[in-house]
């Protein structure tokens, strides 16, 4: 499935920046601590493992289903992004592109993943660095996964309810270790979990909620950024 859209973003607006966590292909304008964004990139499609490029230039290969990159600066401009499957050859059509343009500043990630009916898509977030108060820790948890509207518990408790794919919510938790699950909404049948997640006093925390239902490898993966002083 292809996907081909525009995708421009002005961070201050509060909205999804799409950006890759490595280094910018040579066509890009080069980058000073000013005219940079902070970004990652998340691969959540199982079984498929890909060549990442922009503009171009390969800039991530034998990507492999799971893996997280770290936070790394991309300068500002627009990147023709095209997904393809490892080793296939860049020239013929690709899993997934979109064109999509980098803002100055902001922090963000962006997760290849399946919808909810299970077509490939790629969908961008900003990541909330802001800080949090004492004895705080921030948790997102972006739902990514080819399977229905799910609630997140924490402790066995609700913390989110009726998240549906590619949406997210977030909160600001007591900071240490819980205790988490995510359920079919409305009911109490674990779909993912439970898995510890240690939220660490100052930080913010993106849990990810992907794979695929039906074929039953769904999985959690973290994200942690320092908060801002």
């Amino acid at each position: 499935m292809i996907t081909r859209t525009s995708l421009a973003v002005v961070a201050s607006a509060g909205a999804c920046a799409l950006a890759l966590g490595v280094t910018a292909p040579a066509t890009a304008a080069s980058a000073t601590e000013h005219d940079q964004a902070m970004v990652s990139v998340f691969h959540g499609i199982p079984g498929m493992t890909v060549d990442v490029y922009a503009n171009g230039d390969e800039l991530l290969g034998d990507f492999k289903p799971g893996t997280l990159t770290e936070p790394q600066p991309l300068a500002a401009g627009t990147y023709d992004i095209e997904i393809f499957k490892a080793g296939q050859d860049p020239g013929g059509t690709p899993a997934l592109e979109k064109e999509i343009k980098v803002p100055e500043g902001g922090n963000a990630t962006v997760a290849a993943h399946l919808s909810a009916d299970g077509a490939p898509r790629l969908t961008a977030f900003v990541n909330d660095v802001s800080q949090v108060a004492s004895g705080k820790a921030r948790l997102t948890v972006r739902h990514v996964a080819a399977a229905p509207a799910v609630d997140v518990r924490a402790g066995g408790q609700p913390v989110f309810t009726g998240l549906t794919n590619p949406q997210e919510d977030t909160a600001v938790v007591d900071s240490g270790t819980v205790s988490a699950d995510v359920v079919l909404a409305g009911t109490d049948t674990v779909a993912i979990g439970p898995a510890d997640l240690n939220l660490e006093e100052g930080t913010s925390n993106v849990v990810y909620a992907w794979g695929s239902a039906e074929d039953q490898n769904l999985a959690l993966k973290t994200q942690t950024f320092s908060a801002k002083k």
